[in-house]
């Protein structure tokens, strides 16, 4: 099972400068627990900023000698400066042709490869992993190296309520992905991430999940097979 954990330095106490290097702090946990993708959502950032807290979780996660990698929620360049493995593309609305006709890569496909083009002239592979909602979606975003299906589960953010998918539709999203993995989001916990790989999932994603201790049993029993 992978994992792999979204960030989110709003749900940490304290001012932002505390917040920022809490998260830093975490990462380095996550590294050493095991956890196998970081993506740095700060998406309020501005871009120097982003790639500044980028390098810190960079470096944090290099010292400890893990092979997590580091994916940044934002411009390829910005990664790719921040010595980050590569990014995360979110989900985008198709796209159409002159004529009005349904593009089937649109604007996400675009994407992924003008990120990969990015780290290929500098030399370097990219892992991009690619937000997406429905098989279309996953159709749209060939070429990623992953993609994040969500929301599996029924998840709350602050006075709204997100219905999940449900596994049924991972499973679909599972197979229209083939070959790349697909990784379960959406109010996943240490309690029904077991389902979701049942369904075909390479493994889960969280934010809330890891800011406590949690995800460490998930890990553990990764670990004892």
């Amino acid at each position: 099972m992978l994992l792999y954990t979204i960030t989110s330095r709003k749900l940490l106490p304290g001012d932002d400068a505390a917040r920022r290097q809490r998260l830093v702090e975490l990462a380095r946990g996550w590294a050493s627990g095991g956890v196998d993708y970081i993506q740095i959502r700060e998406k309020d950032l501005p871009l120097s900023e982003l790639q500044a807290l980028a390098v810190q979780i960079v470096e944090a996660v290099r010292g400890t000698g893990a092979a997590t990698r580091v994916l940044v929620n934002g411009p390829a360049q910005v990664a790719l400066d921040a010595g980050a493995d590569g990014v995360h593309m979110p989900a985008t609305p198709a796209t159409t042709d002159a004529s009005g006709n349904p593009q089937l890569l649109g604007a996400a496909g675009n994407a992924v490869r003008a990120a990969h083009q990015v780290y290929e002239r500098a030399g370097k592979e990219a892992i991009v992993s690619a937000a997406c909602h429905s098989a279309e979606e996953i159709r749209r975003a060939a070429g990623a190296s992953l993609m994040l299906f969500s929301p599996v589960f029924e998840k709350v953010t602050g006075q709204s309520v997100a219905s999940g998918h449900g596994l049924a539709a991972l499973r679909a999203a599972v197979d229209a992905a083939a070959p790349a993995p697909v990784i379960a989001l959406g109010g996943v916990t240490e309690k029904n991430a077991a389902a979701c790989v049942e369904n075909g999932a390479a493994g889960i994603a969280a934010i809330r999940l890891f800011m406590g201790d949690a995800w460490r049993s998930l890990a553990a029993g990764r670990s004892s097979r």
